[in-house]
Parts: C-alpha cells; sequence; structure tokens
C-alpha cells in the first residue's frame, strides 16, 4: 500500500469513500438524504481549490492501483478562509439554514476526516493513513495534529489514544458532542 497527495484524477475514487464518512452531513449541508446530490457535492468541492473538500487537502492510500482510503486535513488556522466557498455555495444553492460551529482553530492541522473503502476497514489501512500523517505533519513539519471523535466511538477514540493522541477538550459540531484530541511532539511515536 502506498499513500500520496491526491490529484484532480482522484476526485471521482475519493467521493463516495469519503461520504461513507461525511454523508450525514453532506445532508443537512443539502437539506435532503439524495446520495447523488451528495456525492455531486463532494465532487464539485473535491475538484476546486482552496476549499476544506479540495483534492489539495487529501492524501490517499493506493493499492494495486486502487484507491482505498483518503483522509482529509488541512491547517486549522485556515478554517474561515477554506469554509467561506462551501458555505457560499450551500446559500446559493440549497435552502439550508447553517450555523456551523469551528472544529479546529490556529495552532493544529486538522484531521476533517480518515474514510476507507467498507471492503477494507478492518485491515488497518486507516490506521497507517493516520501514522503517515503524523510522520508527515509532526516528525517532518513539527505541527500539532488534531481531530475529533465522536462520544459513541469508544473504539476510534481507544485507536487515537494508543497512537499517542490526547483529549484536549470538547468541541460541539453540527449538534454533536465531541472529543477534541490532538497529537503533538512530546506525544510521537513513530512507526516506520
Amino acid at each position: 500500500m502506498t499513500i500520496r497527495k491526491a490529484t484532480t484524477n482522484d476526485v471521482d475514487s475519493i467521493a463516495p469513500i469519503l461520504l461513507l464518512v461525511l454523508e450525514k452531513i453532506v445532508y443537512t449541508f443539502i437539506g435532503e438524504n439524495d446520495y447523488t446530490k451528495a456525492k455531486e457535492f463532494l465532487i464539485y468541492f473535491l475538484n476546486r481549490g482552496n476549499n476544506q473538500y479540495s483534492y489539495q487537502n487529501c492524501y490517499v492510500a493506493e493499492r494495486d492501483d486502487e484507491i482505498i482510503g483518503v483522509a482529509n486535513l488541512y491547517n486549522g488556522s485556515d478554517l474561515e478562509q477554506l469554509r467561506q466557498p462551501v458555505l457560499e455555495y450551500i446559500d446559493q444553492h440549497y435552502a439550508t439554514d447553517l450555523h456551523i460551529e469551528d472544529e479546529t482553530q490556529k495552532g493544529e492541522y486538522y484531521i476533517d476526516t480518515i474514510a476507507v473503502k467498507s471492503n477494507e476497514q478492518g485491515n488497518g489501512v486507516g490506521s497507517q493513513m493516520l501514522q503517515h500523517l503524523i510522520n508527515e505533519y509532526m516528525a517532518n513539519k513539527k505541527q500539532t495534529l488534531g481531530l475529533l471523535v465522536n462520544e459513541n466511538n469508544p473504539n476510534a477514540k481507544k485507536l487515537y489514544l494508543k497512537m499517542g493522541f490526547a483529549s484536549v477538550g470538547k468541541k460541539k459540531l453540527l449538534g454533536h458532542q465531541l472529543d477534541h484530541l490532538q497529537i503533538k511532539g512530546e506525544h510521537l511515536i513513530i512507526n516506520q
């Protein structure tokens, strides 16, 4: 398996994988439970630069020329700038009135989403992608990584804690209470 930065050629493969995690969120954005419209929404933003869902902010895990996992992350200090095109598009094209809380902030690179194809889940793809991001952003770039995990997902939280993340508080996002975890240099574990 190789992990690399995504390109525009990957967009059609990335969208359905991201929707495994983002489906309910995108339904909230577009105001209806329509998978095709949700996928089109993500493809629209994946194909463009300078927004939180852009291919520019994605890494892909690939095996035998097939994309099997996706990680989406960006600098937390850029959230407002990266979210603005998404909010403007929603305002122009959908009848939803959204108030979206800030899920990240200055001082961390925020892992928005790690998603793995259904038939590859449980094979360590997500863990390997997370380890790649830890190595890339902490070891190489000396950055703090942050993420949110749903309180109703103890297995994911257990994995993140095992990999060196620590709880730094709580955040609310679209009505859900989430644990905010970060990993900093003093927690670094590099598995090569």
